[in-house]
């Protein structure tokens, strides 16, 4: 950390300064320059809180040298995270094929998607079984049957299930069922929540904020992994933009920019970026070729009999041919799909 010290700072306010950098077991290198004063923080800064060196009289600014998300980043991992998800391995050049429903709606329409899925070489089963909804009166999901019905399901077919939770209350539920917990893009700063997740032993697939920043993404993976919760997926999905031609912006550069700050993997869901099945296959094959981990997409057999989000869902037909031309990207750049196995939790 480096300390940035006002123009006419007295002896007295620097003396202060570095007795207080001292204080806490560290260094202080001063060094004075033609303009400026600045004092260099030297040992190990983990509990060092800057915002209270930026209230010492004398003080300009404080300039953090390590990202504040120490764990996700790059200093911390120099190579690549591989998170496994029951076998299905995403991240290190693995690609997971995320496919299913927005929402879990009944036993027989599960399993007719999951098959076709399954069928089309996704790797990894979704389905929602507590919905984040911004009105009150539309559909909530199934709650636990919901589970009852994706783990079924996902054993039958032998697909690692992922599923997404809202409330700290629900995350020993929800564990109980998933293979894989989803933290979705509303709660992504919910800070008890990540905390919450974070002491499970499961792997977490988070999704970013409609307004979060790259770095804002990165923090909230922090709290999971400052838990002791080392599997974290981050997801693009999408932020809010000017224009409506979408339903969200899809920022494909955040797949590189993650790349270069973390060693967590990233997936991309397109899906609920663009909010519209004609653009999903473009801006999938985009995130691959950007360098995703992942793809993550959504597919019902009768959009317009869904309880959710059935708009900006594929068909199965339409997710086949799509899956097809992932696997041809994939295996141009090098990546490797890991088939789906069989689970059973």
């Amino acid at each position: 950390m480096i300390i940035i010290l006002k123009s006419g700072v007295t002896d007295a306010q620097i003396k202060h300064v570095i007795e207080r950098v001292e204080s806490l077991g560290l260094r202080a290198h001063l060094s004075c320059g033609t303009h400026r004063t600045i004092i260099g923080v030297i040992g190990d800064k983990s509990q060092l809180q800057p915002a209270r060196f930026q209230a010492i009289p004398g003080v300009a600014d404080v300039i953090s040298v390590l990202p504040s998300y120490k764990l996700a980043s790059l200093d911390a991992h120099p190579e690549p995270s591989i998170v496994n998800v029951k076998g299905v391995k995403i991240g290190g050049g693995n690609l997971a094929m995320i496919a299913g429903p927005c929402a879990v709606e009944s036993a027989e329409r599960m399993d007719a998607i999951a098959k076709s899925v399954r069928a089309s070489g996704a790797n990894i089963l979704r389905g929602g079984a507590f919905k984040p909804r911004t009105s009150p009166y539309a559909y909530q999901g199934m709650g636990e049957e919901g589970l009852k019905i994706l783990r079924e399901t996902g054993d039958k077919h032998g697909l690692p299930v992922v599923t997404e939770v809202m409330d700290p209350r629900r995350v020993e539920m929800v564990e109980r069922y998933a293979d894989m917990i989803q933290i979705g893009a509303r709660n992504m700063q919910n800070f008890v929540l990540l905390t919450e997740v974070g002491s499970t032993k499961k792997p977490v697939l988070l999704k970013r904020g409609m307004s979060a920043t790259i770095v804002d993404l990165l923090m909230s993976a922090e709290y999971i992994l400052s838990q002791g919760n080392p599997d974290v997926v981050l997801c693009e999905r999408g932020v809010k933009g000017f224009d409506p031609a979408t339903r969200n912006l899809f920022d494909v550069a955040a797949v590189p920019a993650c790349k270069v700050l973390s060693h967590l993997p990233i997936i991309v869901d397109p899906s609920h970026a663009t909010g519209r099945p004609d653009l999903i296959g473009p801006c999938a094959l985009a995130g691959v070729a950007a360098g995703a981990d992942g793809v993550h997409i959504e597919v019902h057999n009768c959009p317009e009999e869904a309880m959710s989000d059935g708009p900006q869902a594929l068909l199965p037909e339409q997710y086949q041919q799509l899956a097809g031309q992932i696997r041809a990207l994939a295996a141009l750049l090098g990546k490797t799909i890991s088939p789906a196995a069989g689970c059973k939790s």
